[in-house]
């Protein structure tokens, strides 16, 4: 799979563009919780009151909470504040109304860490406060339950009141008022922020400030960056898909270029090796299924994890004591996933070789759908397909089954984790030892943890089987065709153009025993006709695949123009050879798209001369369109004699120094036969042409024939040579010719 990831370098650029935009979307997914907490909490809670410390509050207010402040912080709320001066036309006023008519304290622009502090400082002196007020209700022998509820909430202080305790606090002794402070410091800091923005909100009204306006005001800014913040992750996402697909498409399309490159480069030993059907489900399917993963895992990769450990972080930020629960549920989820791993995993590797076999039935059905119904044997052929096509779907839907069964466990647990949290989360909150806002934060951000533990876990699900699919692409890929160019090339000698020598060449496929062909010797003479002929299985066309390097021999030489094959050029060397397979195979286009395919800037005049040497202008001319006539794929369209005549005219339009004829006249009547050879002599006649035949009188006036029993020559000479002096050859001709054509 790594291996694979190295066609990703062309796209690092959108790669980056990706994950900045993936970690865009995570940070304001993670915002939003937190946001939502806020307008519980501050927004609606304490009525968009955000801090202890409020920015304007009255000259008596001031003095009952610094005096109620440490040293250390009463400097600060003394460096904190500015004592405005009444003043009605002050810009000031509509915010704080009683400015017209009274001083007031107003802060000043202080930094994020000095506000914190000043917060700390009035929540203290508001707990000291309440420790004072517990203290005088128990020294006249009152009921302290009010006293206790007031710690959480000031909202119904008088501060006419408290401002009447102002000269008791300021004659109250200073380990006295030191106990107190100490008394208020062990309270929980989550009371202590209540409490003061609660009397924060009592100093509000106390100055006149609109605390309803300051709420909607608030409800509205948060609501706003909300709002904001998900059109910008929809966007971001939006557009991550967009790159990843782009990404994904980009590296499919350059893995199917490399594909088809190297199958091409390919010689018939890795085509033994690889099936035509499992080549073509590792160039599509095989490919799909790594572009799906890259697709999924460019956003996955980044986001997962992000989202899991920003909101562990973020979700231990509101509570601590909850985080068992988070830890738990992903525990169960990472269970649930390694039991279908363990399952599905086998499957996975099952799956692929079932969709060759799958597609390998396919190919053959509809290849030979001729023979089939010839010998009526659909039926059977429709049990073979329905068998593998069966073995498929049940592999296919024990996946599916998996996957479908994960969901509706995964939201239990889910679902279990929110039961889970609202039942701790409401003794807390009972406690005041949590806002409701947070317990709500706190359930979300559960929720991104465990999608995205679920999301992690889904990836190690996929990406084993893109793995598979990706190793079986690499098989393809880093398979060395046994047939390369060599690395100091040699050229053709053009002065010894045409000629053909075996030399003691003997061949054996891939890890066989026995060799196909043994000690073979001949030399083919330009202008002349060599001709090979034997018994089914003899090695024929074996023989002649040598020639244009299909195979290498695996001992002695076969050289074209004096040089051995294997020091020229693939390229160079086919160039000189016009080759007619045993089957002929056209392309989807026109007869004259096809006989030019080896050249293509061939003239009409010359497609036309090359048709008319194979005799297949006859039934060319009769066509409505000629030459423009339409071949269907794979040349359905036409006969077999058709397609075998129009694969002669498309050899014989190269005009190369070789032609090699492997059966290629076993479709053609024997009229066709002879008129074809007759012009082929003319045409040819400066060539080199070698014909692998059946019939004897096809290469009768062949200028050397060739033949061959059990891959070794066992005659070599004219037809009438060959009569005299090799058995095998007078037994062939003996059962095709009559006794005249003997003589």
């Amino acid at each position: 799979m790594t291996k694979i990831l190295r066609y990703l370098k062309p796209h690092l650029l959108s790669l980056f563009f990706a994950v900045l935009l993936i970690c865009c979307t995570v940070a304001g997914d993670l915002s939003l919780p937190t946001l939502m907490s806020n307008i519980v909490s501050v927004g609606i809670q304490q009525s968009g009151i955000e801090d202890a410390a409020p920015k304007a509050i009255s000259q008596d207010g001031f003095r009952l909470m610094t005096d109620l402040m440490e040293p250390d912080d009463q400097q600060l709320a003394k460096h904190s504040y500015t004592l405005i001066t009444a003043a009605p036309d002050d810009s000031r006023v509509s915010q704080y109304p009683l400015l017209a008519t009274e001083d007031l304290y107003v802060q000043n622009s202080v930094t994020g860490e000095q506000q914190t502090q000043l917060n700390e400082a009035f929540s203290t002196a508001t707990l000291t406060l309440s420790a004072f007020g517990k203290e005088l209700a128990a020294q006249k022998g009152q009921d302290t339950a009010n006293s206790d509820a007031a710690e959480s909430d000031q909202s119904g202080l008088s501060l006419d009141a408290l401002y009447q305790l102002l000269p008791m606090l300021e004659q109250l002794p200073a380990e006295k008022l030191h106990a107190l402070q100490e008394t208020a410091k062990q309270e929980q800091s989550l009371m202590a922020d209540q409490s003061g923005v609660a009397l924060a909100k009592q100093f509000y009204q106390e100055i006149g400030a609109d605390t309803d306006g300051m709420q909607m005001g608030y409800i509205i800014r948060i609501g706003a960056i909300m709002i904001a913040l998900t059109l910008l992750s929809g966007i971001a996402t939006v557009l991550v898909s967009l790159l990843s697909s782009r990404i994904a498409a980009g590296v499919a399309r350059a893995l199917r270029q490399d594909v088809f490159r190297k199958v091409t480069s390919f010689s018939n030993e890795e085509f033994d090796h690889f099936s035509t059907a499992s080549l073509i489900t590792r160039t599509t399917n095989d490919i799909t299924q790594v572009q799906m993963v890259l697709t999924m895992g460019i956003r996955i990769a980044v986001q997962a994890p992000a989202t899991g450990i920003g909101g562990i972080v973020l979700a231990l930020q509101k509570s601590v004591s909850m985080g068992w629960i988070v830890a738990l549920s992903v525990i169960c989820l990472l269970c649930l996933v390694g039991v279908i791993f363990v399952l599905a995993m086998p499957k996975f590797t099952k799956l692929q070789k079932l969709i060759d076999r799958m597609n390998l039935v396919a190919r053959e059905n509809l290849s030979g759908i001729m023979v089939i119904r010839a010998f009526d044997n659909e039926e059977f052929e429709k049990d073979r397909y329905d068998t593998a096509n069966k073995n498929l779907a049940h592999t296919q839907l024990f996946v599916n089954r998996l996957m479908v069964v994960m969901m509706p466990i995964m939201m239990l647990i889910m679902n279990l984790t929110s039961l889970a949290i609202v039942w701790v989360g409401a003794h807390q909150i009972a406690q005041s030892a949590m806002q409701i806002g947070d317990m709500m934060a706190f359930m979300q951000y559960s929720m991104q943890i465990i999608m995205a533990f679920l999301m992690i876990a889904m990836m190690f699900i996929l990406v084993p089987r893109a793995a598979v699919s990706a190793n079986r692409i690499r098989e393809v890929l880093e398979t060395t065709p046994a047939i390369e160019d060599p690395k100091t090339p040699v050229s053709l000698d053009e002065t010894k153009a045409g000629l053909v020598e075996f030399r003691d060449v003997s061949f054996r496929y891939g890890d066989a025993d026995d060799a196909v062909l043994s000690h073979i010797t001949f030399t083919a003479q330009p202008g002349k006709t060599t001709a090979f002929i034997g018994s089914t299985g003899s090695g024929k066309s074996t023989l002649i695949n040598l020639i244009p390097r299909f195979y290498d021999c695996t001992e002695g030489q076969v050289l074209v123009n004096g040089v051995d094959v294997r020091n020229v050029p693939q390229h160079e060397l086919r160039a000189h050879i016009g080759y007619v397979p045993q089957k002929g195979i056209l392309h989807k286009g026109t007869i004259a798209s096809n006989i030019a395919y080896g050249k293509p800037d061939a003239t009409r005049e010359e497609l036309e001369s090359a048709a008319q040497v194979a005799q297949a202008m006859d039934f060319i001319s009769k066509k409505e369109k000629g030459m423009d006539s339409e071949i269907a794929a794979g040349g359905t369209n036409v006969s077999g004699g058709q397609k075998q005549r129009i694969s002669i005219a498309r050899a014989l339009a190269v005009k190369p120094d070789i032609y090699i004829f492997d059966d290629s006249f076993s479709a053609l009547d024997f009229k066709t036969d002879a008129a074809l050879r007759h012009a082929l002599k003319d045409y040819t006649n400066n060539a080199t042409v070698l014909i692998v035949a059946q019939r004897v009188g096809t290469i009768l006036n062949a200028d050397q024939i060739i033949v061959l029993d059990e891959g070794r020559i066992v005659g070599k000479g004219t037809h009438k040579e060959l009569l005299k002096t090799c058995p095998v050859y007078y037994e062939i001709a003996a059962s095709q010719l009559t006794k005249e054509e003997m003589a």
